[in-house]
């Protein structure tokens, strides 16, 4: 794994977030560094994707800070947040690809907004995409409803990169794939990683991609952050979430689990 500046690409301090009455995110406070991969654990319905969806501006906060490259987002002109937007790719949950468009379409789309590129260019630049996520050139003309789930995942990756993010949101990249696939999406998300040098932020419930491919474990609890360190502080920590989480039943057979289909492929 990588060994991650301790330059913060992303601080977060003090965020509160309500939704539908409820508070959501009671003064969160994280950053995220440089050519890390950070996961970010909970239980269900925690607010874990919220963040992600407040860092990128798809929620709106009631009190706190977010600072992306050193800038505050809430302080810099249109012009400039822009500008940070273009230096982050984000992969959804269940990849949300435009269904009236194909592969390549997709992936072609931050391209066509942000860049000033040929027909021709911007083909050849998604091609080269959807090839770096383990796909076929012959991908780009097929739609999603032609493609399997884990397909799927990999061209909505492919249009995460499109612009070369220095930083890369993915909230549950792996739900829904089998371990096979999922192990493999893991090692594909390491690989672009140690490539490219660019922070990762994973949401994630996956055990496997935790202790394979994250440097930080980041876990959110009532609202808050109740631990944030390597695995060998999750392991190690008295939190009763904490230590079901990570030493449970049900943790130790989905690692059995996928080391078994490991071994048989």
């Amino acid at each position: 794994m990588a060994t991650a500046s301790r330059d913060a690409v992303i601080r977060v301090k003090d965020l509160i977030v309500d939704l539908k009455g409820h508070r959501i995110l009671d003064g969160v406070t994280l950053d995220v560094y440089r050519g890390e991969i950070l996961g970010f654990v909970g239980a269900s319905g925690a607010g874990k994707s919220v963040l992600t969806r407040t860092i990128i501006g798809l929620l709106p906060k009631q009190a706190g800070r977010i600072e992306v490259f050193g800038a505050d987002l809430d302080k810099v002109e249109d012009t400039a947040h822009r500008a940070i937007e273009r230096r982050w790719g984000i992969l959804f949950q269940q990849g949300a690809l435009f269904s009236s468009l194909t592969a390549g379409q997709n992936v072609e789309f931050p391209m066509l907004e942000y860049l000033d590129l040929s027909p021709r260019l911007t083909v050849e630049m998604a091609i080269a995409k959807l090839e770096m996520v383990g796909l076929k050139p012959d991908v780009y003309r097929k739609y999603p409803s032609e493609l399997s789930g884990g397909m799927i995942k990999r061209v909505a990756l492919a249009r995460a990169l499109a612009l070369d993010p220095e930083i890369l949101f993915l909230d549950e990249p792996t739900s829904g794939l089998d371990p096979i696939s999922a192990h493999e999406f893991d090692e594909l998300i390491l690989t672009l990683q140690q490539t490219s040098g660019m922070a990762v932020f994973m949401v994630t419930h996956d055990l496997d991609s935790l202790y394979t491919i994250c440097d930080r474990i980041a876990v959110l609890g009532d609202g808050k952050i109740k631990e944030a360190g390597t695995m060998d502080v999750m392991l190690a920590s008295e939190q009763p979430w904490l230590k079901a989480y990570f030493h449970g039943a049900r943790a130790r057979a989905d690692r059995q689990v996928t080391a078994k289909h490991l071994q048989r492929s």
